[in-house]
C-alpha cells in the first residue's frame, strides 16, 4: 500500500477496495463492474492478504452459484424447478402488457419472458420499467396447472448502497489534497492516475460530469478502444446506455400512447454510444431534444422537466490534423446528418477523444480506490441535490467575446468539475483558473467546429477568454488548431458562390448568344430542378416466381405524409401469417408521420383464437414501444383485401400479404430479404380515392 491507498482505507473504512481484484474477476464474464465491486465491498473490505484471498473465493463462489450465463438458461430454470426457489444476480426488465393488463419480469439471462411480479418491486423500483436494473432476485417455481406462468420473483434487492451519507463523504474529502483526490477519483474508476498527464486526467473528469451535474451535455469523438462508453454501461447504476439503432421520442422522451416519460425520467445520464450510427426517423424528435438540451423541458401534450444529461460518445476516423487544416471538413463530420447546429451549440463541452489513451492493462491500476458504487451514489446525491451555479457565477469573469450559450456551457463544466473534485469546500483561485481555462477550451472546440459549417458570421467570435485574479484577460485556443488557418478563419464558400454565380463556361456560352431574347437566355443557363418521380395509379401483374417485390418497395412510396393506414386482410393467422404482417410493419413504421395502423382480419374454427390474441398482441406491445399504435380487429365475416391510407391511396392486393412463396429453407436466398424471395401469381391495384 502506498501513502494515498492508505490514507483512503484509514478515512474511508469498508468504502474502498483494491482494483486489481476487480481485473481478476473481471475476466470471463459481462457483468457490470458496479456489480462485481458490490460483492467485492461484501466480502473483500479488507487489507488483511488472508482475508482478502478468503472473500475472494466467496465471490466466486457467489458468482458460480448465483450468476446465469447466457448458455445456462436451461439448467438455471431447471434448478428453480427442482430446488423450489433460487437467487441469482441477474438484470431484471419489467414490462406491461396492455392487453393482460398485467406486468411480467424478464431476467436477462434466464431466457424466461412471463415470469410474475409483484406490484411492490416494480413500483418501489422505476428504473424495472425503463431498461431495467442489476439485482439479488430471488425467483420461486409455481406448480399451480392454472396459473400461465412456471416462475414468480418472491424477492429482489437492487445492486445499489442501501445508506448514502454525503457529509461523511465530503469531511473526508476534505483531508486530501486536490491532486490526491483527483487521483483518487481516477482509481476509483480504475486508472493509474501516474501514467496520465495532467490533461488526460482532466478528460477523464470531464467524461464524468453528465454524472454530477444535472443537464450536462457533452460531446467526445475520438479513436476506437479508449473507453468511451464504460463509464456509461458500467461504472454507474444511474446511467444507460443507447447503442446504435432508432432513437424515437417516445422511447427518449414521452410516450403519448402510454402517457408515459421516457428514459430521460429515470435515469440520471443517457448516453448515445456510436452516436454516427443513431437513426432519427421523426424530425420531432431532434426538436424536443434541442428544447431538453437547451433547459432540461419540453412539451409533448404535457410539460415535462427532467434532471438527465445527454452524453454523445462515437469514432472519427479521418486524421484529427487533416480536418482541422480542411476547408471542407470539420470536427464534427461524423454525426448523422440531422444534428445540425442548432444541436452542436447546446454541446457544452467537447472532449478531444484522440488524446485519450487506448484502454490497455498498462494503464490499469493495482492500488485502492472507492468502490464504484460508493462514488456513483456520490455523484447522484450532487446532480441531485447539489448546485454550484452561483457559487462559480460569482468567481468566474469571462471575455466580451463569450456568448449566451458559450457561457452556460462554460459555467456548467465548471460546476461539474467542483462537485467532483470539492464536493464540499472550494478550490484555490489557481486551481479554479485550471477549470476555467479547460472548460472555455473545450467550448471553444465545439464553436470553432460550428463557425467551419456556417456560412455567415454568427459564430464567429470564436477567441473565448476569461480574466485572471491580477486582471489579465486570456484567450483560450485548443491545441489541435491553433495554427490551423482552415480552423481560425474559414473560407466562406458558400457565400463566394452567390456573389458570383455564373462559372466562367456559362459566362462565354452566354456573350455566343447575345441574338436570344432576355427570357430564353435565363432558361438556357438555368440548372434544372431536382423533382421528385410523381405517384401514379398502377395495375401491377406479378408472375409466378417473380422476385424484386418487397413490402417497401411497393407500400412505402404512397405513405408520404401518412399519419395512419388500413389493412385488411382476412388471412392473418398462421405463424408465417403473422411473420408476413410483422415485416409490413417494420416497412411502413419508416414512414416519418405514421402513428396508428388499423388491421382488420379474421379468424375461423380451425385457428386457437387465444394463440392469435397472443401473437398479435406482442406486435402491438412492440410498435407501442416506438409511439405507434395498433388497433386489431378480429372479424369472422370479411374477405376483402386491401390496405388504405389516410392520403387517399388504396391498394389492393389480390392474395392479400400472404404472396410469397414458402422459401426452400432457411439458407435460402430470399429467406430473409422480400425483395428476392419468389412470389406466387397475383395482381396489384394502386388508385387513389376520388
Amino acid at each position: 500500500m502506498d501513502k494515498l491507498d492508505k490514507k483512503i482505507t484509514e478515512i474511508f473504512v469498508g468504502k474502498a477496495v483494491r482494483k486489481d481484484l476487480l481485473h481478476r474477476i473481471k475476466k470471463g464474464t459481462n457483468i457490470p463492474t458496479f456489480v462485481l465491486e458490490f460483492l467485492l465491498a461484501r466480502y473483500c473490505a479488507s487489507d488483511e492478504p488472508d482475508e482478502i484471498q478468503e472473500g475472494m473465493e466467496a465471490v466466486l463462489i457467489t458468482l458460480q452459484d448465483n450468476y446465469v450465463r447466457p448458455d445456462e438458461a436451461n439448467t438455471a430454470q431447471s434448478k428453480v424447478a427442482t430446488k423450489g426457489s433460487h437467487r441469482f444476480i441477474d438484470k431484471v426488465h419489467v414490462r406491461y402488457v396492455e392487453k393482460e393488463k398485467r406486468h411480467w419480469a424478464t431476467l436477462e439471462n434466464f431466457n424466461s419472458q412471463r415470469i410474475a411480479i409483484g406490484q411492490k418491486f416494480y413500483k418501489d423500483n422505476d428504473r424495472l420499467l425503463e431498461g431495467g436494473i442489476w439485482a439479488e432476485v430471488t425467483l420461486a417455481y409455481n406448480d399451480i396447472d392454472d396459473d400461465k406462468y412456471a416462475f414468480f420473483i418472491e424477492d429482489l434487492r437492487p445492486i445499489q448502497l442501501s445508506r448514502f451519507d454525503f457529509s461523511v463523504y465530503g469531511e473526508g474529502r476534505k483531508e486530501f489534497s486536490r491532486d490526491e483526490w483527483l487521483d483518487v477519483i481516477l482509481r476509483s474508476v480504475g486508472l493509474e492516475p501516474g501514467k496520465l498527464n495532467k490533461r488526460q486526467k482532466f478528460h477523464f473528469i470531464n467524461r464524468l460530469a453528465p454524472l454530477a451535474e444535472a443537464n450536462y451535455n457533452f460531446i467526445e469523438l475520438g479513436p476506437r478502444g479508449t473507453g468511451k462508453s464504460y463509464f456509461f454501461s458500467e461504472f454507474s447504476p444511474y446511467s444507460t446506455l443507447i447503442s446504435g439503432g432508432q432513437a424515437t421520442k417516445a422511447t427518449l422522451f414521452y410516450n403519448n400512447n402510454r402517457k408515459k416519460i421516457g428514459l430521460v425520467g429515470f435515469w440520471d445520464t443517457v448516453a448515445f454510444d456510436e452516436v454516427g450510427g443513431i437513426k432519427i426517423k421523426d424530425p420531432d424528435t431532434i426538436q424536443i431534444m434541442k428544447d431538453f438540451m437547451a433547459n432540461g423541458r419540453f412539451s409533448r401534450g404535457v410539460e415535462v422537466i427532467a434532471d438527465a444529461s445527454l452524453a454523445f460518445v462515437g469514432n472519427i476516423d479521418q486524421s484529427v490534423n487533416q480536418i482541422v487544416n480542411s476547408s471542407d471538413y470539420d470536427l464534427f463530420q461524423p454525426l448523422p446528418p440531422q444534428f445540425d447546429l442548432a444541436v452542436m451549440d447546446r454541446f457544452a463541452s467537447y472532449i478531444p477523444g484522440w488524446e485519450m489513451p487506448k484502454t490497455s492493462s498498462a494503464y490499469l491500476t493495482n492500488d485502492y480506490g472507492f468502490i464504484t458504487d460508493y462514488l456513483a451514489e456520490a455523484f447522484h446525491y450532487q446532480l441531485k441535490h447539489s448546485n454550484r451555479y452561483e457559487e462559480v457565477s460569482s468567481r468566474i469573469q469571462l471575455g466580451d467575446t463569450v456568448e449566451g450559450r458559450d457561457e452556460k456551457g462554460i459555467k456548467k463544466t465548471v460546476c461539474a468539475f467542483l462537485k467532483i473534485l470539492h464536493p464540499e469546500d472550494s478550490p484555490s483561485n489557481k486551481e479554479f483558473e485550471e477549470y476555467v481555462a479547460y472548460a472555455i477550451e473545450n467550448r471553444r472546440r465545439v464553436k470553432e467546429q460550428m463557425n467551419k459549417r456556417k456560412p455567415d458570421d454568427e459564430f464567429a467570435m470564436i477567441d473565448l477568454s476569461y480574466f485572471n485574479e491580477e486582471g489579465k484577460e486570456i484567450v483560450v485556443y485548443c491545441p489541435e488548431s491553433k495554427s490551423a488557418e482552415a480552423t481560425q478563419n474559414p473560407i466562406r464558400t458558400e457565400l463566394d458562390k452567390k456573389e458570383n454565380p455564373q462559372p466562367k463556361k456559362e459566362t462565354a456560352k452566354k456573350e455566343t448568344k447575345k441574338d436570344q431574347p432576355k427570357d430564353q437566355e435565363k432558361e438556357v443557363n438555368k440548372k434544372p430542378e431536382l423533382k421528385e418521380p410523381e405517384l401514379k395509379e398502377q395495375h401491377i401483374s406479378i408472375l409466378y416466381g417473380a422476385t424484386g417485390y418487397s413490402y417497401e418497395s411497393l407500400i412505402c412510396p404512397y405513405l408520404e405524409g401518412a399519419k395512419e393506414l388500413t389493412i385488411e386482410d382476412p388471412y392473418i393467422r398462421s405463424n408465417h401469417q403473422v411473420h408476413n404482417f410483422v415485416r409490413f410493419c417494420e416497412s411502413v413504421i419508416k414512414a416519418p408521420a405514421l402513428r396508428k395502423i388499423n388491421l382488420i382480419t379474421s379468424y375461423d374454427e380451425f385457428t386457437p383464437l387465444e394463440e392469435l390474441q397472443d401473437k398479435l398482441g406482442e406486435v402491438k406491445q412492440s410498435l407501442l414501444e416506438i409511439d405507434v399504435k395498433l388497433n386489431i380487429d378480429l372479424n369472422t365475416k370479411m374477405h376483402d383485401r386491401e390496405i388504405r391510407i389516410d392520403n387517399g391511396w388504396i391498394i389492393k392486393i389480390g392474395r392479400g400479404l400472404d404472396f410469397y412463396q414458402k422459401p426452400g429453407g432457411w439458407y435460402e436466398i430470399g429467406a430473409n430479404d422480400l425483395s428476392q424471395r419468389k412470389c406466387l401469381e397475383t395482381k396489384i391495384d394502386i388508385f387513389k380515392q376520388k
